[in-house]
């Protein structure tokens, strides 16, 4: 390889590391309550044997996948297991309501049947436009569960049907998926912190 085209796609990965670190650190001063309290409420639902249901398309699917693992397993601590759900990993589920009635059911479905009042709903959209997200965050609002969205772009429609909200003023898809999964480090971390000192 040329030393120019080096060069080059060293100047480019710098640039992508130097976007995302930019937008981290903007998302950490104007969201730094926002996430303490998201996490704050997840430890007290979690005291008090509510559970917290996770949800997102894509990559953001991913990420519900992640940060649920992180809940269940274990984080940064050898401790006991906490009750987190992604709804995003029974295909036989997502499938079948998919096919009898719409896609945008996928999630509400999920809540319906699993969640109860006290618990938290948890999802994830770059765009906020997602139709399952919006209706998973109605059916959670009827069951009096709490609504968190971790959102991109200006927060969309999402924005409108949540409790509360984190939203990464970003127009690129990756560079919002690489904060949510920050912020969800961060609120596993504090929730491990606060209940397991």
């Amino acid at each position: 390889m040329k030393p120019s085209s080096n060069r080059r796609w060293k100047s480019t990965i710098l640039e992508i590391f130097e976007e995302s670190a930019r937008l981290n650190l903007v998302c950490a001063e104007a969201h730094w309550e926002e996430i303490r309290a998201i996490a704050l409420l997840i430890v007290r639902a979690f005291k008090k044997d509510h559970k917290l249901l996770l949800f997102g398309n894509g990559g953001s699917a991913a990420d519900a996948q992640h940060i649920a693992a992180e809940f269940v397993n274990r984080f940064l601590k050898k401790r006991i297991s906490l009750p987190a759900i992604a709804l995003t990993t029974d295909t036989s589920i997502m499938t079948s309501i998919g096919n009898d009635e719409d896609f945008s059911q996928v999630f509400a479905k999920q809540i319906s049947a699993l969640g109860k009042k006290g618990d938290i709903a948890l999802g994830i959209s770059t765009s906020g436009a997602s139709a399952n997200l919006i209706e998973a965050f109605r059916i959670s609002k009827n069951k009096g569960i709490i609504r968190v969205g971790l959102l991109g772009r200006d927060g969309g429609r999402a924005l409108r049907f949540v409790d509360h909200a984190i939203v990464v003023p970003s127009h690129s898809t990756p560079r919002i998926q690489e904060a949510h999964i920050t912020i969800g480090h961060i609120i596993c971390e504090i929730v491990e912190r606060e209940m397991f000192p």
